[in-house]
């Protein structure tokens, strides 16, 4: 295992790499994060959000907040979106400043699907894949509610909401992205179609794995038709458990062993997944992640729980050709410098992750600044909302 405090030159995580068309001068991959700061009418991204990513630049990729696609995508308060011009302009402000500082920035787009509520959607039912609540929790305005039972998609829906994420690809074109991951993981509308238990459709898009799948490679194509495949990543988490709709089970790790196999013809950029829940080793993890290299043969971004000397290892192992961090970027606008300088990684505040503003959100100081502290070590956890 590389010493964390070595060298550049001999750390796996700040060697460059390529994945696609995306050259990476180091392989610290910021990790999306919902952070809740569009407190705007229009849930445009402001100066606020330009200068987090700008602070952040020095990672060798940054990938933006989940952003929706279409109002009827929405799941979360204050998230921006990416299907207005305001809102396109704003990202077009963000790519614009982290661009100045040496970056490089993907726009992540999604759907919450069944997972969002009325009270996002103006009183109006959200849709999924099936009639199927998947008794989860939904962010709403008056905050944490549970989750209703869903209308189902029907076949013309479907083709629209696939044409939406065409749109969001377009826009992020125009707002100056360097590539685009689609948001496939967690609970969100990609995943619910991808599962047995809330998609019991007949049709093209269910009944087998095969056609549950469909969905997702609909969207692939979609946003392939605007940027180069090469372009383009896909975030999944086949270990998700929320119960009772994600299990992670036995056949939901065989469907995805057969997702990632048909995946591997498709000339993305790279796959971003999700290993298990951390635990008190990373037994689990390096397991994982020798499984998805077994069916997936292009590039990895390993995501959850890593630290700087286990995604080190990851790396040796070539279990993956990068690692993305979530938690630690947080309260690390400078994490890179820190994993090439061994200063302590600080820890974030929880209370304002979601807070607003910029206090939590900005004004963290860097380890070599006037201000540093520091905090002790991070939290593991990391990837979607924050981990």
């Amino acid at each position: 295992m590389s010493d964390p405090t070595s060298a550049s030159g001999t750390q796996p995580l700040l060697q460059p790499v390529r994945l696609g068309a995306l050259e990476l001068p180091n392989r610290v991959v910021m990790a999306p994060m919902t952070r809740s700061r569009a407190t705007n009418a229009e849930l445009a991204p402001t100066a606020l959000h330009a200068t987090y990513y700008t602070q952040r630049a020095g990672a060798g990729l940054i990938i933006s907040e989940g952003t929706w696609v279409s109002p009827d995508a929405i799941g979360f308060t204050d998230v921006p979106g990416i299907y207005t011009d305001a809102q396109t302009a704003g990202w077009a402000k963000v790519t614009e400043s982290v661009h100045a500082a040496g970056g490089r920035i993907i726009s992540q787009i999604g759907h919450v699907g069944a997972v969002s509520h009325p009270d996002h959607l103006g009183g109006r039912l959200p849709a999924g894949p099936s009639a199927i609540n998947p008794r989860e929790m939904s962010f709403t305005p008056d905050g944490p509610k549970d989750t209703v039972t869903p209308r189902a998609l029907t076949a013309a829906e479907i083709a629209t909401t696939i044409d939406t994420y065409r749109q969001a690809a377009a826009n992020a074109l125009r707002a100056g992205f360097d590539g685009l991951e689609i948001h496939a993981q967690a609970s969100h509308l990609v995943a619910q179609f991808l599962n047995p238990r809330l998609n019991q459709r007949t049709d093209a898009y269910g009944g087998s794995s095969e056609k549950r799948a469909r969905f997702l490679f609909d969207v692939v194509d979609a946003v392939s038709s605007v940027w180069g495949s090469d372009r383009i990543g896909v975030k999944l988490s086949p270990y998700w458990r929320r119960e009772p709709a994600f299990t992670a089970d036995a056949e939901t790790l065989a469907d995805y062993d057969l997702l990632l196999k048909r995946l591997s013809d498709t000339d993305l950029a790279y796959l971003h997944l999700l290993g298990p829940e951390p635990r008190t080793d990373t037994d689990d993890a390096f397991t994982a992640f020798a499984r998805f290299r077994t069916h997936y043969r292009g590039a990895v971004i390993a995501n959850l729980g890593f630290t700087q000397a286990t995604g080190n290892e990851l790396l040796e192992r070539e279990l993956a050709d990068a690692v993305s961090f979530g938690a630690p970027f947080i309260a690390n606008p400078d994490l890179v410098d820190r994993f090439t300088h061994g200063h302590p990684v600080a820890a974030g505040d929880r209370d304002t992750y979601y807070a607003g503003g910029a206090k939590g959100y900005t004004d963290y100081p860097t380890a070599t600044g006037p201000e540093a502290i520091s905090f002790g070590s991070a939290g593991r956890r990391s990837g979607c909302a924050v981990g």
